[in-house]
């Protein structure tokens, strides 16, 4: 078992905040999303004021977006926070975020979410949930085009006993298997959060990269970096999403050739470094799977189509 600071599980009837914590989130959409919510057993939870705010590119100023945090995450009547949508702007609340390291609470999101998710991490060793938000993937539906996946969520948020496997949908790039520490999200930001206190530590991990709307040589440079940073020295394995809106120029490299030309040499010793690329994470046009940053996990790619690459999650994600 690892030693982070789970959240408690929730239950049918449960009470869960919804925030607005990067850009500005369209009020139709987020209707949608809560009704979604509600269809699932959970109570949503709005401050239309905050949740609805605009400045700039952001859902409010530095100031309501960390008031509305810092409130999310200490209030007794709410036992999760699930984010609108990513954007922009997560990185601005880092700074003056203090809170109870003993008090995890549930934390969706993704895309620029990371930023959060990294922070509560390396500062607090909290597990966080790396998946589907209200006003970008919940509105869809279940198991829709941009939607979520309904089992992987709810044994993310619920499961309290044992541990699950998730089929990643995607394809081996190295065949292999690897156990440790699943960590990562937007590569975007898994590469700002270099240099910074709250840079991601690697060694042993399994890192979930995925991004949208990147030229390949955008992925490439952030790849580099990341390499050259030594960010992939002891890594266990790595999962990659589809990269959406990332096509190349007529003839060019796609991202995927990127990810593997830099990415296969890591996997020079048979098993080391098992490589699935193509997995419904986060910025996806397929229904989103759920994963839980911070608990220990095994990746096993085969690389057979009679036995799909996929994630085992080793311990629950949740406390009773």
């Amino acid at each position: 078992m690892s030693q982070a600071k789970k959240p408690h599980a929730l239950l049918p009837g449960d009470s869960v905040r919804i925030l607005s914590l990067a850009s500005p989130v369209q009020e139709e959409l987020l209707k949608k999303g809560c009704e979604e919510l509600a269809r699932l057993g959970f109570v949503p939870k709005v401050d239309c004021t905050s949740v609805l705010a605009r400045e700039s590119f952001f859902a409010g100023s530095t100031a309501i977006r960390l008031t509305a945090l810092k409130q999310a995450l200490s209030e007794p009547d709410s036992k999760a926070i699930f984010c609108s949508r990513g954007g922009y702007g997560s990185n601005y609340l880092v700074e003056n975020l203090f809170v109870d390291a003993a008090d995890a609470k549930i934390l969706l999101g993704s895309s620029d979410i990371t930023s959060l998710q990294t922070f509560l991490w390396r500062r607090h060793k909290w597990v966080t949930f790396y998946g589907p938000m209200v006003a970008s993937n919940f509105h869809h539906g279940a198991g829709a085009p941009h939607g979520y996946d309904r089992e992987s969520l709810l044994r993310a948020v619920t499961e309290i006993n044992q541990g699950w496997k998730l089929d990643l949908e995607g394809e081996s790039l190295i065949a292999g298997y690897g156990e440790g520490i699943l960590l990562g999200g937007c590569l975007t930001l898994v590469e700002t959060s270099l240099g910074t206190p709250w840079e991601l530590d690697t060694r042993g991990a399994i890192l979930v990269l995925e991004d949208r709307g990147m030229k390949p040589y955008q992925v490439d440079r952030a790849l580099m970096h990341l390499k050259q940073a030594g960010k992939f020295n002891e890594i266990a394995g790595i999962v990659l999403g589809d990269f959406p809106d990332c096509e190349p120029p007529a003839g060019g490299e796609t991202v995927r050739d990127v990810a593997r030309r830099i990415l296969a040499p890591l996997g020079h010793k048979p098993g080391q470094i098992p490589i699935v690329w193509g997995a419904p994470i986060g910025h996806t046009s397929r229904a989103a799977l759920t994963l839980p940053l911070g608990v220990r996990a095994r990746l096993v790619a085969t690389g057979a189509p009679s036995a799909p690459s996929h994630l085992e999650i080793l311990e629950p994600a949740c406390l009773p």
